[in-house]
């Protein structure tokens, strides 16, 4: 072979191995799992949309989401290092964390509002919260120990009227003079179901429980060592939200429904259009910084609320128990319908 085609071969094949091989390199994934703190649902689809429609690999991560459930504890696994991320219930959470000095710190807040609302009979004519004292309240150990402290101390309920709330909404649907709480994206479906009325729904957000809600919390070990990993997470994981609210959302419904058999197409629609009539997600200061906005002035507010309600020690640095260094930055703020 002529001299000069041999060395332009030569040079077209290594040019040919080299374009062959960069995609290869360019598409190393790192590896990043995230536990949420319930079995597949809608109020999880961002999370699983981002999973499913490829946004996570545009990002450079190979996610596994890790379903929660009843019987597990995804955030014991994410302080012992078993996993990257984990969805913490609200910012509860998060400054209980501070005050036993759990080295985990919330890096987003998908949810702006807290999904907490109690139910009524159509027939009590309840329009406000505090018309809501004269019935008997249906409420969990967990909630008497949280955001029932508030009712008592901001509206002034008493615990004489409360009884335990089991998870179970026959007693409810039994007694016109009870009022049960649930969250506004699942429980007023399924009253709805089983009772053939339409509950009244009252979302304690709307009365100033402020908590942020659906956290994305993760070690502060990670936040430290591997800042880049932890803001495309937050961003992916931000993009997913506003794909899963605006978008086509059946890659996720479909994955949430392959791990959730017990998942319904009617009950993955209900919980989106309320997440979307109450503003749950996208709302507030969302409209501005983005999806998992957070600021100093909303977390001390919510601080204050829940020291004079005894729930949280006044002495905690509470500051510690979130960063506003991967959030505000208008991501997919273009995602959004412009009407």
């Amino acid at each position: 072979m002529n001299p000069v085609l041999l060395l332009r071969a030569l040079t077209l094949g290594l040019a040919a191995i080299v374009m062959a091989s960069s995609p290869a390199r360019a598409q190393t994934l790192d590896k990043v799992s995230f536990g949420t703190n319930w079995v597949p649902e809608a109020e999880h689809g961002g999370f699983f949309q981002a999973l499913a429609d490829g946004t996570y690999r545009k990002y450079g991560l190979d996610v596994t989401i890790v379903p929660g459930g009843p019987n597990d504890n995804n955030r014991m696994l994410l302080i012992a290092g078993k996993l990257d991320f984990f969805m913490a219930a609200n910012t509860l959470m998060s400054f209980d964390a501070v005050a036993n000095n759990v080295p985990v710190v919330t890096v987003a807040a998908i949810f702006q509002k807290d999904p907490q609302v109690f139910l009524t009979h159509p027939e009590s004519n309840v329009t406000k919260l505090e018309e809501l004292k004269p019935l008997t309240l249906l409420v969990s150990k967990e909630g008497i120990s949280s955001y029932f402290q508030w009712l008592k101390s901001e509206y002034g309920f008493s615990e004489q009227k409360v009884r335990p709330y089991t998870f179970n909404s026959q007693p409810f649907i039994a007694d016109k003079q009870t009022a049960m709480q649930g969250y506004v994206t699942s429980e007023p479906f399924a009253v709805e179901k089983a009772a053939k009325f339409k509950p009244g729904v009252l979302l304690l957000a709307d009365y100033g429980f402020n908590t942020y809600s659906t956290l994305i919390e993760t070690r502060r070990d990670l936040v430290d060592k591997k800042p880049d990993l932890v803001q495309r997470f937050v961003d992916a994981s931000i993009i997913g939200w506003y794909n899963y609210l605006y978008g086509d959302n059946a890659p996720a419904n479909t994955m949430i429904k392959k791990l959730n058999p017990e998942m319904t197409d009617e009950l993955l629609a209900y919980s989106l259009s309320k997440m979307k009539e109450y503003g749950i997600v996208d709302s507030g200061d969302t409209l501005r910084d983005g999806i998992g906005a957070m600021t100093d002035e909303r977390a001390a507010s919510f601080f204050d609320k829940m020291v004079r309600a005894g729930v949280v020690k006044p002495d905690i640095d509470f500051r510690k128990a979130y960063t506003l260094r991967f959030v505000n930055k208008g991501v997919g703020l273009d995602l959004r319908p412009k009407n």
